[in-house]
């Protein structure tokens, strides 16, 4: 199925490692132009654009700590200059913690706040300002499942997450009469090169109660994943707007 992304500028932020680079590399297999934005991990960025240029014709990387305005009004421009106007925007980079929320302080929830809920209103502000201009453009963004229905030793993080929910319902109010969608995808674990450091470590016994609380007894990949983002963002879910879908092998069906 043609899903009519062929050429269309797609910048997704958090793409140097896991997720994201695997989503972004995902949309140029399907002729999209890609910019994979990174804080830290320049060389997997690096690595994924030169991959995704010989896929699709062009790709680029762009550095950005999306807690700082001037980063990120910066780094839209370089992709809009160097790619073209953006026509998608997969809000991916979050900051996450496993902590029990008593043992969690103030530095733990700034840190968090100022990347999953600033940095996102931020990018995403700064992206639909144009797209507002151009009166096209689908924003997806992605979310951890305890945002939606909770999770013990995650409260910071289904915190910020659950703000996610909240942005997508109202861009998708607000925004659809300029042309533009927003829809979330709301994930369980899934296995990249930061399972680990999600997941709490290797432990066989830690495994066996996770994957129990999973119907599908497996974790997700990037695979189970990208096709829906992919959906989401092409013309053909040009009815689809506001939506929150979980893609978790049954870890919650609320």
């Amino acid at each position: 199925m043609d899903l009519e992304l062929a050429g269309r500028v797609v910048l997704v932020t958090g793409a140097g490692q896991g997720l994201g680079r695997e989503i972004g590399l995902a949309f140029a297999r399907e002729g999209a132009l890609v910019a994979f934005h990174y804080r830290s991990s320049g060389s997997g960025a690096a690595e994924a654009a030169a991959e995704a240029g010989r896929l699709a014709g062009a790709a680029l990387t762009v550095q950005a700590d999306i807690r700082s305005d001037d980063d990120v009004a910066a780094a839209v421009e370089t992709v809009e200059s160097q790619l073209g106007p953006i026509a998608v925007l997969v809000n991916n980079a979050a900051a996450t913690g496993a902590k029990p929320f008593l043992d969690t302080t103030p530095d733990d929830w700034r840190f968090q706040v100022d990347v999953t809920v600033t940095g996102t209103l931020r990018v995403t502000q700064a992206v639909a300002r144009r797209m507002v201009e151009r009166k096209t453009g689908s924003i997806v963004s992605l979310m951890g499942d305890s945002g939606r229905v909770g999770e013990s030793g995650l409260a910071v993080t289904a915190t910020t997450r659950a703000t996610t929910m909240a942005l997508t319902k109202s861009l998708a109010k607000e925004l659809a009469r300029h042309g533009i969608r927003a829809n979330c995808v709301s994930i369980g674990l899934v296995q990249t090169d930061r399972f680990e450091h999600h997941a709490g470590g290797p432990d066989e016994e830690r495994m066996k109660k996770i994957l129990a609380q999973y119907p599908l007894r497996r974790l997700g990949t990037p695979s189970d994943v990208t096709p829906l983002v992919l959906l989401l963002a092409s013309p053909l879910s040009g009815w689809t707007t506001g939506q929150v879908v979980s893609v978790n092998g049954g870890y919650s069906m609320a």
